[in-house]
């Protein structure tokens, strides 16, 4: 684990190798500490993509680890985070799941399945979160407006692509409604022309 001085004042960034490693999640919340008086709040990014092969060609170690990235790293961080919660006022936690979880495409198998893994996670940890005061969502971007979005797609409309500043604003808002999102996984699909 890394540790270093961010350029917000209170705020500690922590470097880990591998969220999907239990241990690895557990040396993360070691040293927070949670208390009755005050909310958490989560949101995960966490994920990786990988595409181009039919169920018939994919390989089970492309399927593991697509389901290590994208599942297990964020129920590691889930369960952890809701072992928080309990001791707090209450809980916000967000992640972001694909557009391909709840659309299946040709070739996306491995990446789709383990995204419809996380929805089920979300949804899940909704209905089991409201005994401990934990509201779960999710975002569903089709695609992001980022850098390694626009190489990989260099003829693309971008401006129909979401902004990152713009999901912020969504995950933002839902932080502010935590006590009416829990549950709700909100698709991201077309941005509009300015």
């Amino acid at each position: 684990m890394i540790k270093f001085d961010n350029s917000y004042p209170g705020v500690e960034q922590i470097l880990i190798s591998d969220l999907s490693k239990e241990q690895n999640v557990e040396n993360v919340f070691y040293n927070l500490q949670a208390d009755k008086d005050s909310g958490l709040y989560l949101f995960s990014t966490i994920g990786g993509f990988w595409a181009g092969n039919s169920i018939w060609e994919t390989d089970n170690l492309d399927l593991e680890k697509m389901l290590s990235m994208n599942f297990l790293t964020n129920f590691n961080i889930a369960k952890k985070f809701a072992r928080f919660v309990k001791d707090s006022k209450y809980g916000v936690c967000g992640f972001t799941s694909a557009f391909t979880a709840n659309h299946p495409a040709e070739n996306k198998f491995a990446y789709g399945l383990s995204k419809s893994a996380l929805n089920y996670l979300i949804k899940s940890l909704a209905i089991e979160g409201a005994k401990i005061n934990l509201s779960v969502f999710g975002i569903v971007p089709f695609i992001i407006d980022t850098k390694p979005n626009r190489s990989w797609m260099p003829d693309a409309d971008f401006s129909a692509w979401i902004k990152p500043d713009e999901i912020g604003e969504i995950v933002y808002s839902f932080f502010e409604n935590y006590k009416t999102i829990s549950g709700n996984i909100l698709e991201l699909k077309v941005r509009l022309k300015d």
